[in-house]
């Protein structure tokens, strides 16, 4: 990854925090990221607090990414609650293909970070709140007969194709995803 000592020390923490996160998880020590960052401990501690601070940052960073995303798919179909999952699912698939061999930087997180009361673990379990709430309100936008059952059964299929990825391969759980969406929301609309 290629930093800049002309970026802020504060961005390139982050910057180095997320390559290292990604690639070697998050037991990864404060030494190598301050050195990935062309910096060192003092600084990263005068930006972080504490390491659990600067992974809950990342993790911070990352959801907004997929915020960003949700707000895109919203303004591209207005009022369209269907359009909209399907777009997720044609977003989410795209990005189980690009993720790495070690699959969603958040369920690894989660597995790392087992206390409950982890800065991280707690930004990581009020987005995964968030989101299948989200679906939810979707699937009764959408006019499906039992909106709170198929938000639940989209929002396993999402944690299903997170946690196939290694194992059956990025691009063919982004496919079948795509494909039970489609199906789920082809289904709803001859109901209609």
């Amino acid at each position: 990854m290629t930093r800049t000592r002309q970026s802020a020390p504060r961005e390139r923490i982050l910057a180095a925090a997320d390559d290292l996160f990604r690639r070697l998880g998050t037991s990864v020590g404060v030494e190598q990221i301050a050195a990935e960052a062309d910096t060192n401990k003092m600084t990263l501690y005068r930006h972080f607090e504490s390491k659990d601070q600067l992974i809950a940052e990342w993790m911070r960073g990352i959801i907004a990414q997929k915020e960003a995303a949700w707000n895109e798919i919203a303004a591209a179909h207005p009022g369209d609650a269907c359009a909209q999952l399907v777009s997720w699912s044609e977003r989410t698939a795209a990005a189980l293909v690009q993720m790495e061999e070690r699959g969603s930087p958040i369920l690894c997180a989660l597995a790392e970070l087992p206390d409950p009361d982890h800065p991280a673990r707690r930004v990581i379990d009020e987005h995964r709140r968030h989101d299948h709430e989200r679906l939810i309100a979707l699937c009764r936008d959408a006019g499906f007969p039992e909106p709170e059952v198929t938000g639940d059964e989209l929002y396993f299929l999402i944690e299903g194709a997170k946690s196939c990825v290694q194992c059956v391969g990025l691009k063919r759980v982004g496919e079948h995803l795509m494909r039970q969406v489609a199906t789920m929301v082809a289904t709803r609309a001859r109901q209609g």
